[in-house]
Formats: structure tokens, sequence, C-alpha cells
């Protein structure tokens, strides 16, 4: 069913409501734009709960999760960051991509992904107990190809783990239908190309095309462009740039698109 411009696919809602329910972390895996990202802000509407999201990267530090000291018209004071502020009103703080942070920088979540839910301001000298609303959420990709990222056993046994995947084809042909306007058939071909590239995917090595892509793509259709074109923009240019690979990724675009009709209007 579809709530909120989400489209279910499989028991993922439920699990995540059922942890919600005993307060437990959750770490969504998945390939890149699966939805993750939309099933959080799905169930932060659905519980009636804000969503604090953190974009992780190389450079995340402690302080940029918790706060700092700063100097404020002559004064030092304490400023909260997205995490402590989520803690505090009882949001959903959500680490988006959190394979990305360095790991001294995640070492602050251990207190709360346990029975002390408890989140440690060493520096301010508090510890902010999280109330019953508060819910840590994290996400990120465990197909991403990279020997140097990867989480820690004991950190992922810290949550509920829920795994996603691309919807099914005809479901995932109404999410572009629906964010897009494009007719069924559209949809469908566009679809049905993003499957043949992500079978192809398991042999050249490269990040497979997300639904996200796919409804760029539909967008640039639904104005007029060529199919083909709006694939080559949208699906193929950012998967690699790898000019063999690219090759061989629009011969597989161009037999999925040859039925192809005159561009939409």
């Amino acid at each position: 069913m579809t709530t909120d411009r989400y489209l279910t696919a499989g028991s993922e809602v439920r699990l995540f409501e059922w942890a919600a329910r005993q307060r437990m972390p959750v770490m969504l895996t998945g390939p890149t734009g699966c939805g993750k990202t939309r099933l959080v802000e799905h169930l932060g509407a659905l519980l009636g709960r804000r969503v604090v999201t953190v974009s992780c990267h190389d450079d995340l530090t402690t302080a940029d999760l918790v706060g700092r000291f700063l100097v404020t018209g002559g004064d030092v004071v304490w400023s909260d960051g997205p995490l402590t502020r989520a803690v505090r009103s009882g949001a959903i703080c959500y680490l988006d991509e959190v394979v990305e942070a360095r790991h001294d920088a995640l070492a602050v979540l251990h207190s709360l992904t346990d029975h002390r839910r408890t989140l440690y301001l060493d520096r301010a000298d508090e510890a902010v107990a999280a109330p019953e609303s508060f819910l840590l959420v994290c996400s990120y990709n465990p197909a991403y190809r990279s020997t140097l990222k990867e989480l820690k056993p004991s950190f992922r046994q810290r949550f509920v783990t829920i795994g996603m995947d691309y919807l099914p084809a005809d479901r995932e042909a109404e999410v572009v239908i629906a964010e897009s306007g494009v007719d069924p058939g559209v949809a469908r071909r566009l679809v049905d190309c993003a499957n043949g590239i992500r079978t192809a995917d398991q042999i050249f090595h490269f990040e497979p095309p997300s639904t996200r892509v796919l409804v760029a793509a539909a967008r640039l259709i639904a104005a007029g462009a060529p199919e083909i074109a709006a694939v080559d923009a949208c699906v193929l240019a950012p998967s690699s740039s790898d000019g063999a690979i690219r090759e061989g990724l629009r011969e597989i675009a161009a037999a999925h698109l040859a039925g192809a009709s005159s561009p939409a209007r």
C-alpha cells in the first residue's frame, strides 16, 4: 500500500514499528536509492515524530554529533549538536550512510544503543537520558565496494537490522508514474532497463541505478526528452565514468527501450 508517498516492499514498516515500540535502535541496509531515507521519513510521519538527519562523512567528529563550546558575545557557551538535540526532544535521529563516519565518532552512540539509553556529554559534564520517544536509526549500503569502509560487528549487533532492496518491477513502475507523471509504458520500460543494468552490475561492478535516477529520467521524458537521451543523462552517466562500461550499458539500455514511441509531451 502507499501512504505518505511510501510504497511498502515487504514487512519493513511493521518491523520498524515493532522496534520503535520497544525503543530499539534500527539499522537499514540496502542499495543506494532503494527507499531507506523515504522509509525513515514515512515512519516519522506515521509515529508523529520529528526526524533529525545527519549525513555521515569521513570528517564527521564526535563534536559534530553531540556539540561543542562556542564563544558567543564574549562568553563561552555549550551548543548542542544534532544528536543531542534529537535526544533531548525525543525525535528520531537518522544517521544516513553511517559507514562513512569514523569509528571513534560512532563510539558516542554505544550508550544510546543499550540498556542505558543515555548520551554522555563529557565536555559539558552532563548525561542526557533519552525519553521513550527517542529512536536512533542508521543506514548504509553493505554492497558498497570498499575494503576500507565497514562497520564493526560489535556495532552492527546493537541494532535491529532491516534489509531493503529495490521494489518489484510493477511497484517500482508505480513509484515512477506517481512521481513523474509518465504513462505506464514508459515507466515499465525504464524499470526493465534498470533491472537489466542491475544484473550487469554483477559483472562490471559499478553502482546500480536507483529508483531515484529512474524518476529523474522519467521527469525529463515527461518534459519532452527522448527516452534514450533521458536514460543516458540520468541513469548511465552517473553509473560509471569508464567509457567501455558506459558503452556496454548503453547497449543494454537501447535493447530495453527499443519499443519506445515518440517522446512524451
